[in-house]
């Protein structure tokens, strides 16, 4: 049994280093976004449409969910470092495929089997609540999300900048690269934090109508897919704004794709210092009200002028700033709904909202096109963000009912 109380980096006797986290799951993170703003140099390579590419996005967060409803009670029977260690080992293998894939069709299959890594972000998020309880986990959610959100701020810029020097598959040899990194960190710095003793499979799934049946569990899931849809429509739409409606080249579209990320950093911190102090409720409320009032300004801009490529990617950092406030927060209320099915309410959550997001930004990529412009995604984002705001209103109705038995 691993001593939880105090971390000692690259010793497994000990809870897991916070690096070993933001690690896991920004992994995760980089191999969502960093090849983007090379999507349309990957189309002219493949001779395939940018929608059919942009099914890059919409397969793999597809594929993520489906993979969620499995990891989450997978690690709850077997731990979670195997499953972490496995996931990343079927990661490696699906990147090289990426990489000499003949064709656009065994590109995307395995594009798909990437999605194994999701593992990381299910389960950085289980571990956590493995040792700590639900506000502080939602503090500690946070720092770890906050160390993450880098991640997405910095990768597009590195894959612009990589894929306009040395062509799109550089992006994935430097995936490839650091899930080798990653693999050797979980080996060395992460034991088994998972100590409950559960049932087989079987039983585990068989768990899922006690999160299903639960008013909160969905309130809180909810607001966090919900509020993830805006951010998830952005990632299967700005690539094609940005080459298409802005005209930048891959690098600078690197630079301007990371904006929202520098938000989400920003929401993380104010999450990890004062989620204890003010309660997950008022945080997940403050966030929601940034996400729907900050993209009232660029639907009411955007809809009566051009705009430029600064303008609307400068907006994009007030919609991570809300999402950085609301997914830690949403998620730890998930997790502690059932504290023993931490691992599982993670898994089907995440499968809930990443699900979610992959039917978004495919959604949001038939709805643009030279003439449209950025508004047919700013109404997407928008009407995600309302109904985050409501969901998370619901979650604290039946929280309060609750409290009052």
């Amino acid at each position: 049994m691993i001593d939880k109380t105090s971390p000692v980096f690259l010793d497994k006797n000990s809870a897991p280093h916070i690096v070993t986290l933001i690690a896991i799951a920004g992994l995760s993170a980089t191999s969502m976004n960093l090849f983007l703003p090379s999507l349309p140099a990957m189309s002219a390579y493949f001779h395939a449409d940018y929608r059919l590419m942009q099914l890059s996005v919409a397969l793999y967060l597809f594929m993520a969910a489906l993979g969620q409803i499995i990891i989450g009670p997978l690690s709850d029977q077997l731990g979670r470092r195997s499953v972490l260690l496995w996931s990343i080992v079927l990661f490696m293998l699906a990147t090289l495929g990426c990489i000499f894939a003949p064709n656009v069709w065994v590109f995307l299959a395995f594009r798909m089997a990437q999605a194994a890594v999701v593992a990381g972000i299910v389960l950085s998020r289980a571990v956590v609540r493995d040792i700590a309880p639900t506000n502080q986990a939602a503090s500690m959610i946070g720092y770890v999300t906050m160390g993450m959100s880098l991640v997405p701020m910095l990768a597009p810029v590195l894959g612009g900048a990589l894929g306009q020097a040395f062509g799109w598959q550089s992006n994935f040899w430097l995936l490839f690269a650091l899930g080798g990194a990653v693999l050797w960190l979980v080996w060395s710095d992460l034991g088994e934090t998972f100590t409950s003793q559960s049932g087989s499979f079987r039983d585990q799934v068989r768990q899922y109508p006690e999160l299903l049946t639960s008013h909160r569990f969905w309130g809180y899931c909810l607001a966090a897919t919900f509020a993830s849809g805006a951010f998830f429509a952005y990632l299967g739409g700005a690539p094609y704004i940005g080459d298409v409606v802005f005209d930048l080249p891959p690098a600078r579209l690197g630079l301007y794709f990371g904006a929202p990320a520098l938000g989400y950093l920003i929401g993380n911190f104010i999450t990890g210092r004062f989620s204890m102090r003010l309660g997950m409720h008022r945080m997940l409320l403050t966030g929601a009200a940034i996400l729907v009032v900050g993209l009232i300004p660029p639907l009411v801009l955007f809809g009566s002028t051009p705009g430029s490529a600064e303008l609307f990617f400068g907006f994009m950092a007030v919609i991570g700033l809300g999402n950085g406030m609301v997914l830690p927060n949403a998620n730890a209320g998930m997790l502690g709904v059932r504290p023993q099915l931490a691992g599982t309410a993670s898994g089907l959550g995440g499968a809930i909202m990443i699900g979610g997001g992959a039917l978004v930004s495919g959604y949001t990529g038939t709805l643009l096109g030279p003439s449209s412009g950025p508004m047919p995604l700013l109404w997407v984002m928008f009407a995600s963000a309302v109904l985050s705001m409501l969901s998370i209103l619901w979650a604290i109705r039946r929280d309060r009912q609750i409290e009052r038995r």
